[in-house]
């Protein structure tokens, strides 16, 4: 079935973020997905507040950089959120922005080896395992956590390229795909995908597709949309180029915008509204609920 999400963006103010997911949620929106964008506000931290002033609107980190975090600290953080909030938590990890890794002094040489080392360790941190291994990257000597999660915790990964296509495929329990994939791209990915379920033997896994895509509603929807994907350097100068990375207008064109992308083989709709005021937000999450309704979303 269609999950439908709405996005909190990085840049909406920390005393925005509860407000906008209260109303997410009133709406019957089924997820609210952030970003853990240098340097604004952390991933974890924001998903706890969220978690703790709604009532069973799933939370979802798109994503949690690797390089930034020591598996560690992130199985002990998830493991207790878990534990807070059961089910609720959907943590993704990544390779995270060069730049911004460079930056703290994390950035990874093979940032592949990391993926791969980092995801094995934290998936058996997270069963609830004491760990020992030494790797390029990863270092844990009899490492178990004390209150390891009562039940599995999906971590899916996030992926652009081939290569970490075919690494989400083999060691994610789904991926993140970030707007600039589109729809004429989802297939390419798909199949880099499906290489990596195949070498792992995950061909019957659950395997989550969520997909980023921006939205906006209201009668100046194309055109906000229009500069903010100009602005992340798509090519949308027409209506057409512009459906392969948005959806918009009213609940009815919303829905089948999203349709369009479930048809093409994602499973989660993560929308991204143009704006982050608190009014612009609420209006989109009201329209996504309508939307959601004439989905049969999950």
């Amino acid at each position: 079935m269609t999950t439908l999400a709405c996005i909190i963006r990085p840049s909406t103010p920390p005393a925005q973020v509860v407000p906008v997911a209260r109303a997410v949620e009133a709406a019957g929106v089924d997820e609210i997905w952030l970003w853990e964008d240098c340097f604004k506000a952390g991933g974890i931290s924001a998903a706890t507040a969220i978690l703790a002033a709604t009532d069973h609107v799933r939370v979802g980190i798109g994503v949690l950089p690797t390089p930034l975090r020591n598996v560690a600290l992130t199985a002990m953080e998830v493991a207790a959120v878990e534990g807070m909030f059961p089910g609720r938590l959907i943590p993704g990890i990544g390779h995270g922005v060069q730049s911004w890794m460079a930056q703290v002094g994390a950035k990874a040489a093979s940032p592949l080896t990391l993926m791969r080392e980092y995801s094995a360790a934290l998936r058996a941190l997270l069963g609830g395992e004491r760990v020992t291994t030494s790797g390029r990257y990863v270092t844990l000597d009899d490492v178990a956590l004390d209150w390891p999660p009562a039940r599995p915790v999906p971590v899916p990964v996030a992926a652009t390229g081939p290569k970490s296509l075919r690494l989400a495929g083999e060691v994610g329990d789904g991926v993140v795909l970030e707007g600039s994939v589109g729809l004429s791209g989802l297939p390419a990915v798909l199949e880099r995908l499906a290489e990596g379920r195949a070498a792992a033997g995950r061909e019957d896994a659950d395997f989550p597709v969520i997909q980023f895509v921006s939205g906006a509603t209201g009668p100046d929807a194309v055109a906000r949309l229009r500069a903010d994907l100009t602005g992340w350097e798509m090519d949308v100068s027409d209506d057409a180029r512009l459906a392969d990375y948005a959806v918009w207008g009213d609940a009815p064109q919303l829905a089948d915008g999203v349709r369009r992308y479930v048809e093409a083989g994602v499973t989660t709709v993560a929308v991204t509204p143009t704006e982050d005021d608190l009014p612009a937000m609420e209006r989109l999450a009201a329209t996504l609920g309508e939307a959601r309704e004439l989905l049969g979303a999950s």
